[in-house]
């Protein structure tokens, strides 16, 4: 095993999953602070970055969406879901539509004269992260990191 190794990093069963999904997290979490920074500071430029990592976090999220299924389909042969797997697939779906739902949020909002963001989106961000701290952690535990 190289941990260079091309064709392991292609063909290995859940390797995409595991490396594309960092990506989402961390935009996700970085557009939350900066709409954070943003809404306290009154920046716009603040709030056009968090705008911008939201976005790219909702792209994200669908390929990692994607493999997460194919792995499951791939790595057990699409044997019936249960236990922690159930659990981090309910929870993955749970982020990517929260991820979604803000992304709309702020995309609306700047659609509009004004371009006023709603205030319970915090709350909807901050449900976000926590859902896919869970999300990850149940994720660690399946692929063995946790263990």
């Amino acid at each position: 095993m190289h941990p260079f190794d091309l064709r392991q990093m292609i063909l290995e069963k859940h390797a995409q999953h595991v490396v594309l999904i960092h990506f989402p997290i961390a935009l996700f979490i970085a557009g939350v602070a900066l709409d954070c920074a943003a809404q306290w500071t009154k920046r716009q430029a603040l709030g056009f970055a968090a705008y911008t990592n939201l976005l790219l976090a909702a792209v994200m999220a669908l390929p990692a969406v994607v493999t997460g299924l194919v792995a499951w389909q791939w790595a057990l042969e699409g044997h019936r879901v249960r236990g922690i797997l159930r659990l981090h697939m309910v929870f993955g779906l749970a982020s990517t539509a929260v991820i979604c739902v803000v992304w709309w949020i702020h995309f609306r909002a700047r659609r509009r004269v004004g371009g006023i963001l709603p205030n319970y989106r915090l709350s909807l961000e901050f449900v976000g992260v926590a859902l896919l701290a869970i999300t990850g952690h149940l994720g660690g535990f399946l692929s063995g990191v946790n263990m």
